[in-house]
């Protein structure tokens, strides 16, 4: 596509449309209240959550698009000044609320761009986006993926996110009855989650006063409170979740703390005086190698780390993630076949191409050498997860 037309989660000068897939911090990045250069198209439920996250923003230059239907824009082409016409259709991404896929389409053939998304193989909702995007398609080919690429790894494997909280999270929390449980989420995202907890438990569930807004515009009402009497179960910032804050806690009550990510963690190596670094922690994982033929081979690092849970005495960890995994990734790419794919997140611990990982399944010849990945060390409050 011709430079000049359209931006997808891009904030800067030079375009006639702009595209928001969701409003997480990463894909706003350059967006402000005073934005004024031209209409940003999004889903109704982002539209919806837009005020909050930017007041005084001018509500006229959003456009609503529903799901599952094409919209046409015309445009003007930068370098010829005749008119291009550009059809879009958003898709569900089941990422965060409101987060959608853009598939586009016109004279310069066919793209895609996932934003951040996760389409388990046995979830319904996204089996319906998936046939969505197939009968949307027909046959035309996808002539570039933009492709959320944040596990694009073999080590990244985890399970589904209903599988991690029925399993995972509810035998943490029923293992811990006479503790307050403290868990660590984003401004937007892992709603399911809460719900699932409030509903296993039959409890509410305490968010800090700007996340009760947010539940409120979502239509949840009755789950979350801001009165940590009412219940024994709190969500709080991401930002503000760390041991130093658990060992707080616990001097006042029995408290442990679970931090849902797709990301193995372990406790970083101890200080030399017997202390843990405050919030500081490092992925460690039995690698598995996969070549360009789709052969795999294992690398053990730290030892097999599947049973591990729990990195401090009142910290764990559960493997629960609003990111695709790398199988999950792989099945997407075998369904959509694109002819060529670039990764939308340049950060990942990982900065694979996705061609070396999925460009056999293309038909394309992969290169032997292995990617550069190196095992990241992060903040307990580590934003991808």
């Amino acid at each position: 596509m011709e430079k000049g037309l359209i931006s997808v989660d891009r904030w800067a000068e030079g375009s006639q449309a702009y595209f928001l897939t969701n409003l997480h911090t990463d894909h706003t990045q350059g967006l402000s209240s005073t934005w004024a250069m031209a209409p940003i198209f999004c889903s109704r439920v982002t539209a919806k959550l837009f005020p909050f996250k930017f007041p005084n923003f001018n509500l006229t230059l959003l456009r609503v698009l529903d799901l599952g239907s094409w919209h046409s824009l015309s445009l003007i082409s930068p370098s010829t000044g005749s008119k291009v016409t550009v059809q879009v259709m958003a898709i569900d991404a089941y990422h965060c609320p409101g987060a959608v896929m853009f598939l586009f389409r016109g004279e310069f053939g066919c793209m895609l761009n996932t934003g951040d998304f996760r389409w388990e193989k046995n979830c319904e909702r996204a089996k319906l986006a998936k046939e969505m995007l197939l009968n949307a398609l027909k046959d035309d080919a996808v002539d570039v993926l933009y492709l959320d690429n944040t596990y694009c790894n073999p080590t990244f494997q985890f399970p589904p996110r209903e599988v991690a909280v029925k399993q995972q999270f509810a035998d943490i929390i029923s293992s811990h009855p006479d503790h307050d449980i403290v868990i660590g989420i984003d401004t937007l995202g892992k709603e399911d989650l809460l719900l699932h907890i409030s509903n296993a438990l039959n409890v509410k569930i305490w968010v800090w006063p700007e996340r009760l807004q947010t539940m409120h515009l979502l239509g949840f009402h009755d789950i979350f409170t801001t009165d940590t009497s009412l219940t024994r179960v709190r969500a709080i910032p991401r930002y503000s979740f760390s041991i130093n804050t658990l060992e707080g806690l616990n001097r006042m009550h029995p408290t442990i703390g679970i931090i849902p990510s797709g990301l193995p963690w372990v406790v970083k190596p101890f200080e030399g005086n017997g202390k843990l670094f405050d919030s500081l922690l490092t992925s460690g994982y039995n690698r598995s190698k996969v070549s360009s033929k789709g052969g795999k081979q294992n690398d053990k690092r730290n030892g097999n780390l599947e049973s591990v849970k729990r990195f401090h005495k009142y910290v764990y960890s559960v493997q629960y993630s609003d990111h695709s995994s790398y199988l999950e990734i792989e099945e997407f790419i075998k369904h959509v076949q694109p002819t060529s794919m670039k990764g939308i997140v340049s950060s990942s611990s990982c900065n694979v191409d996705p061609f070396y990982y999925f460009g056999r399944i293309c038909g394309f010849v992969i290169p032997h050498a292995q990617p550069d990945c190196q095992i990241r060390v992060w903040s307990i409050t580590g934003q991808n997860c």
